[in-house]
């Protein structure tokens, strides 16, 4: 089969990914083979094809919001049987005997493995996954829209609780793409007022659309002092804007898994009077779970920018220079 890999990792303009011939993979003990509809384009992928996060091995398969039908079932396999429409997440297996895991913290684990870093991912027309780690998917969503939910919605849904916002509080997104704007909609929907801050005008213009009450530049101070905050872009620079726009003991919360450089921080201006700063480490199964039952009860509303799966490479490219307003999809045609 075809498969997009990371090559050399570089920037996205560069062509970091390659396009080879792969073998069908053969389920094992406990997984399940899917045939792949449709792949979300998470900022993880490029972070992983630009080196920021460092290929976990060669020639990886990246793509970690998969929606597909299981076609073939490995060995004890009875969660799923085949026709089956799943989604297959970022989380890929935890090791279920450390101390983090058996504290029900497995987003902890100390022995973790990711889909598209440490297994091979979405970015193919099959995919094998364990069982266990993967989601039966909503009927409320079409394969296009489920997709981003995989990931960029688990993951804004744990940031959201990781920010302690209070019931009707006031929460600010710094960054507003795949992730961003699920999670504001899941804030408003219990009830927030949110405030968003990107540097993309049409970004800007989606969050006033789904309900923002205000939406201003990436640095930009909101207009009233705000509860709680998750910064999604991958900015350190941000972080200080985002601290000093916070209300006594708010809390930000940093969703992604690269950040650049933090400014020195200056403690009277951004952490006194109980401001807190905390990270957001991949997710539990309960809290994908919640988040997609959450997801469709509500419903949220799904941005996407479809590609053809052969144009894994452009997507990329558009993602890297905020050419994608929303979610990018890659969709599994005839063709591959």
């Amino acid at each position: 089969m075809p498969a997009w890999v990371v090559g050399t990792p570089g920037p996205a303009a560069s062509g970091p990914l390659r396009r080879i011939d792969r073998r069908i993979p053969v389920p094992a003990a406990g997984q399940v083979r899917v045939h792949v509809r449709v792949c979300g384009v998470c900022r993880t992928d490029l972070h992983l094809a630009e080196g920021d996060l460092p290929p976990r091995h060669d020639s990886v398969v990246p793509g970690h919001e998969v929606v597909g039908i299981v076609d073939q079932l490995g060995p004890g396999c009875v969660r799923f049987v085949e026709g089956d429409r799943v989604g297959v997440p970022w989380l890929a297996h935890t090791c279920g005997r450390c101390r983090f895991c058996l504290a029900g913290r497995e987003n902890l684990c100390t022995r973790p493995q990711f889909t598209g870093w440490d297994l091979d991912g979405g970015y193919a027309p099959y995919v094998v996954a364990h069982e266990a780690f993967a989601y039966p998917v909503p009927e409320e969503f079409g394969d296009e829209q489920a997709a981003p939910l995989l990931c960029a919605g688990i993951i804004g849904y744990r940031a959201l609780r990781r920010s302690q916002l209070p019931p009707g509080g006031r929460l600010g997104i710094y960054g507003f793409g795949g992730s961003a704007h699920l999670t504001a909609q899941m804030a408003m929907a219990e009830g927030a007022r949110v405030h968003v801050m990107t540097r993309a005008p049409e970004a800007r213009e989606l969050a006033l659309e789904l309900g923002a009450a205000s939406a201003g530049g990436a640095d930009d101070p909101p207009p009233e002092p705000l509860d709680a905050a998750i910064l999604f872009a991958p900015v350190g620079t941000l972080v200080l804007p985002a601290l000093q726009a916070l209300d006594r003991g708010g809390v930000l919360a940093i969703a992604g898994i690269h950040l650049s450089d933090i400014p020195v921080l200056d403690y009277e201006r951004h952490l006194f009077q109980e401001r807190a700063l905390c990270s957001v480490t991949a997710n539990t199964r309960d809290d994908g779970n919640e988040f997609l039952s959450a997801a469709a009860r509500i419903p949220v509303r799904v941005a996407t920018v479809a590609y053809g799966l052969d144009r894994a490479d452009k997507a990329l490219d558009d993602l890297a220079h905020d050419r994608v307003n929303g979610a990018a999809v890659l969709i599994n045609g005839s063709g591959w």
